[in-house]
């Protein structure tokens, strides 16, 4: 199972490094609140959350630490010769030894698909921090949009599950479970009859986001289809289609790069902390 960029500090904390947490945003900042760093005994860096600068400060003033502590950093700062280059101000948690045996339950619940969160030290600005399983992918259809789709994702480190036409029969659903929330699906079909069973299968679940590959006219027969089988307007409304954010891709590349840009930008919505 592919790990979430957004676990790897929660992971590591659970394994004996220190935790730093973003509390509280002023201004502007690249990170969002609850972002997280990890620092190792030996000093390594788990994850980022700025150019570099921001990190070896963090790993610096965790030295000094003998219990978590917030501190401010950038514009409202004590440390006068420290600045943010966005010119803002982070409250970070700094936590030399967070609750382990939180983290590794946070991450038992992740593993298993389910959201889970981990409450933080006392502090003014944020109570506890939350977190969503990693994003999933099932992509169905035929090479080379599938096979360029997916060398893509997994590129990117999402996890990504293909679906060819050989092991499946037209006309049934996948033998496999319906999608969780979590889990995007994705139909790459010149063949569009292929489309309908697995359509049902995916509107069986709770998957955040479905598309199928086509102009409208594609569309409009796929949707006529399974009006024709009984699907009502808010079933039938999360299937997208056109997909991507990318108007007319005309090759397997863009193709793909249109349609993991939309699925992306849709799982970030997702996430408690946005």
């Amino acid at each position: 199972m592919t790990m979430d960029e957004d676990h790897q500090a929660l992971a590591s904390a659970a394994t004996g490094a220190a935790l730093c947490t973003i509390v509280n945003i002023e201004g502007t900042f690249s990170r969002r609140l609850g972002a997280q760093l990890a620092v190792a005994a030996d000093g390594r860096l788990i994850e980022s959350l700025s150019d570099g600068c921001l990190e070896r400060q963090l790993a610096s003033d965790l030295a000094s630490c003998n219990g978590p502590v917030v501190r401010r950093y950038g514009r409202g700062s004590d440390q006068i010769d420290f600045r943010l280059p966005c010119g803002g101000g982070l409250d970070i948690l700094l936590d030399p030894a967070p609750d382990r045996g939180a983290c590794a339950d946070a991450l038992a619940h992740l593993s298993e698909r389910a959201p889970a969160a981990v409450a933080l030290p006392a502090n003014l600005y944020l109570g506890e921090r939350r977190y969503i399983p990693a994003l999933d992918v099932r992509a169905f259809g035929e090479d080379p949009e599938l096979a360029t789709f997916a060398s893509l994702a997994r590129s990117c480190g999402i996890a990504c599950s293909t679906f060819r036409k050989t092991g499946m029969a037209l006309g049934r659903e996948p033998e496999i479970s319906p999608p969780d929330r979590w889990t995007a699906t994705i139909l790459l079909y010149h063949d569009h009859e292929w489309e309908n069973a697995i359509l049902k299968h995916a509107l069986s679940g709770q998957s955040f986001y479905i598309g199928a590959q086509g102009g409208h006219y594609a569309r409009d027969e796929r949707i006529a289809r399974l009006a024709s089988d009984g699907y009502d307007e808010a079933q039938l409304a999360r299937i997208r289609g056109p997909v991507g954010i990318i108007p007319s891709s005309r090759t397997p590349r863009t193709l793909a790069l249109s349609i993991l840009s939309e699925i992306v930008a849709e799982y970030d919505a997702l996430h408690p902390h946005a």
